[in-house]
């Protein structure tokens, strides 16, 4: 399944983002571990942070005026936030580029990494970091939708249950790319509301 991540992930192309607006740069991390039921690696921010504080997301954070690049700056993240070193990590490619709300275009790389890996969070930025079998995705178990007005159009974003932890926002667009892209029998629409969808006036 890895080589077939990586075939797909090398032969992407993902969607630019259309905006005429400068937004500040974030990158993050996503890493999927290198194993025959690939996982992959999530953090559950500390509670106390200004932005998404408690929430599941990445590793990654805004990009510094030292980063050569975007891959820098997720890698230097992964590494401040939960120790992961950066020559651990095959980076394979990016997912689409995001406008999170508050303002922050964010960009996705794809990245493997070892089964094992003991990671070390920053207390002061990471409650937990915790793995999901990238499986777990492939049937679209979905606890709730979203409906989110974004660049002129609706989408329909999951929100996903793991055990104690809640996947959702941009977090959940990035996996549903993702899962998209693994798997032909996915086909999950952010742009259509799903069969069981109740719209509240």
């Amino acid at each position: 399944m890895l080589d077939e991540l990586l075939h797909r992930m090398r032969a992407y192309s993902p969607r630019l983002l259309q905006t005429d607006r400068c937004y500040p740069e974030a990158a993050v991390l996503v890493p999927i571990t290198r194993s025959d039921e690939p996982e992959v690696v999530l953090t559950l921010r500390a509670s106390g942070l200004s932005t998404h504080g408690g929430e599941v997301a990445f590793p990654g954070g805004r990009r510094d005026p030292e980063d050569p690049d975007l891959i820098h700056t997720a890698l230097r993240e992964a590494e401040e936030e939960i120790g992961l070193p950066p020559g651990l990590v095959e980076v394979i490619g990016p997912l689409s580029t995001l406008v999170s709300r508050h303002g922050i275009q964010v960009t996705p790389y794809v990245g493997l990494v070892p089964d094992f890996v003991e990671y070390r969070p920053n207390d002061g930025e990471i409650a937990a970091v915790f793995a999901v079998p990238l499986e777990f995705f492939r049937n679209d178990p979905r606890e709730t939708t979203h409906r989110i007005d974004y660049q002129g159009r609706s989408w329909y974003v999951p929100s996903y249950r793991y055990g104690e932890y809640k996947i959702w926002g941009l977090t959940a667009i990035m996996l549903v790319e993702l899962v998209n892209l693994v798997y032909d029998d996915v086909g999950i629409d952010l742009h259509q509301p799903p069969e069981h969808f109740i719209k509240l006036s």
